[in-house]
């Protein structure tokens, strides 16, 4: 009796490790079958979601890279977003014209991680575009949202610009600085503080001092830039260290 119990649980467990093993090879052909017959349409646009994507086309509006401006590998641009000739946007920015427009002009800057948008209107009836003229150094992590900074001024790392903000030329904003929205900071002068306050006005030498420091980091990026071409100078750290390491293939 216990014997053929045992014999009818054998072939019952036989059985369901058959069908099992039958689901799955019917699985598999069911696959490779499926990856036969549906192949990717020809006219469809081949997009590469391995990696970040630094160009984002919104609608109709595509950002738009000068030739020699340098954009970081990880930056995103997004939307109506302009950068110009001798501009540099560095690693981790994030520039998002879905609203409206933003424009980084002739040899300025945005350095790392900073963040600018552009709301669809200002309070103030200024414009609501974020506007970065020429010969403007952006710090780092500093936030940006439909102001407009005039030539040559600096604006301090983790600073904040609000709706409608205006920095006129030749100005510098302090590290942290925070200015509110419809907020005007007059030519020639430095303010600090949250939320940002007169401080003094500028010499003559620190006005002059402004737009070399763009020039400079102007220079610093096409270092950067050459790294990217078929003629950049990596392959001299490659022969140091393969000199380093004697190996003479």
């Amino acid at each position: 009796m216990a014997t053929s119990i045992a014999a009818r649980i054998s072939r019952k467990a036989a059985a369901a490790a058959f069908s099992a093993h039958r689901h799955v090879i019917s699985s598999r052909a069911f696959v490779t079958e499926a990856a036969k017959t549906i192949s990717p349409s020809s006219d469809r646009v081949k997009w590469d979601y391995r990696g970040q994507r630094k160009i984002i086309p919104l609608g109709q509006w595509v950002p738009k890279v000068a030739v020699d401006a340098y954009v970081a590998p990880n930056v995103v641009l997004a939307g109506q977003v302009t950068v110009s000739d001798g501009a540099s946007v560095w690693n981790g920015c994030v520039l998002r014209g879905d609203l409206n427009k933003i424009t980084v002009g002739f040899c300025s800057s945005v350095q790392e991680r900073s963040v600018i948008h552009a709301a669809w209107s200002s309070p103030t009836g200024l414009p609501a575009e974020t506007t970065i003229e020429r010969f403007v150094t952006i710090g780092a992590y500093s936030l940006l949202r439909s102001c407009t900074i005039e030539p040559e001024c600096i604006i301090g790392q983790h600073s904040i610009l609000m709706e409608g903000s205006l920095v006129e030329t030749h100005s510098i904003l302090e590290a942290g600085s925070v200015v509110p929205p419809g907020r005007r900071i007059p030519t020639g002068e430095l303010w600090a503080g949250n939320p940002a306050r007169f401080v003094r006005a500028l010499t003559h030498e620190e006005t002059l001092e402004i737009p070399k420091l763009a020039v400079a980091i102007n220079d610093l990026s096409k270092e950067h830039f050459s790294e990217f071409l078929p003629y950049s100078t990596a392959y001299l750290e490659v022969e140091k260290l393969k000199k380093s390491l004697g190996i003479t293939i």
